[in-house]
């Protein structure tokens, strides 16, 4: 635990006493991973950091005790196996509800501008399911219906991802409770394919 903490002081602002987005940079370079790397967000998931760009003692604490690390080599090296956690489906669901959740920055905010979640989309969906995140990436920057997306959407793509099936949409049903951005994405793929 010590080493632990020893470590979280050497990333860690001294006057806030939390490791800020200068210290994750820091953190990401030590370890050789790009801060946009899917699996730093997969680490904050680990962490249950509650704010983007932040870890406490706490979470910090809490993220590498389960990952039985106290190094930054030995974290890198836990990455893969974080990854493969964070895969597994009943993982899965969880980690892609916290990417929206974490990103999330201001006190009350529900939902999330386009040009954000269409890059969130990419890292967190994009390779499990490029095609669908591709065109609805496509979609979502010509249209001008929707300025932002909200959880209720956000969850409603991952379960259109792994119900319908693509591109062809034929067991797609309009009648059944979708998000209506998603009704108006198969309108357009068809209108699109036709």
């Amino acid at each position: 635990m010590e080493r632990i903490d020893n470590l979280f002081y050497s990333f860690a602002n001294r006057s806030s006493g939390m490791i800020d987005p200068e210290g994750i940079e820091t953190l990401c370079s030590d370890m050789e991973v790009d801060h946009t790397d899917v699996r730093i967000l997969m680490l904050a998931w680990k962490m249950k950091a509650e704010k983007q760009g932040y870890f406490t003692l706490e979470e910090w604490r809490r993220g590498l005790k389960a990952l039985r690390v106290d190094t930054v080599s030995k974290l890198r090296k836990a990455l893969p196996e974080l990854e493969k956690e964070v895969r597994r489906p009943s993982n899965f669901v969880d980690f892609y509800s916290y990417s929206f959740c974490y990103c999330l920055t201001e006190e009350k905010q529900k939902s999330i501008d386009i040009e954000s979640i269409c890059q969130l989309l990419d890292l967190v969906l994009g390779s499990q399911f490029r095609a669908q995140v591709d065109y609805f990436i496509e979609y979502l920057k010509i249209q001008s219906d929707y300025k932002v997306i909200n959880l209720d959407q956000w969850m409603g793509f991952f379960r259109f991802c792994n119900e319908i099936s693509f591109p062809d949409l034929s067991n797609y049903d309009p009648d059944l409770a979708w998000p209506l951005v998603l009704d108006n994405f198969v309108e357009w793929m068809q209108a699109k394919q036709s």
